[in-house]
């Protein structure tokens, strides 16, 4: 399922990707920010489950700010698992 997350806080304004079944999230991209450090990060966690991005990147901050563009990362795939998660138990009872 594809997903789209506005950013708050960092230079970036929007994160996109895709979740499968499993929490896989693939095809990450950033709108905005420091285009070839969010390319990196995109590349390294592709393929990993949500579980394991929430797991290296929350809490991750950027200079002064509470917050960075892999923590917001963490943060979008976290909302994206738990939407997942009520769309099939809502499936599940119906």
């Amino acid at each position: 399922m594809e997903y789209t997350y506005n950013t708050h806080g960092t230079c970036s304004q929007r994160i996109d990707f895709d979740m499968d079944d499993e929490g896989k999230v693939t095809n990450i991209s950033f709108l905005g920010g420091c285009n070839g450090n969010l390319k990196a990060i995109a590349k390294l966690v592709d393929g990993w489950t949500a579980d394991e991005i929430a797991d290296k990147l929350l809490g991750n901050t950027c200079g002064p700010r509470a917050t960075s563009c892999a923590d917001q990362l963490a943060r979008a795939v976290m909302l994206a698992q738990e939407r997942q998660q009520e769309q099939a138990e809502k499936n599940a009872a119906e």
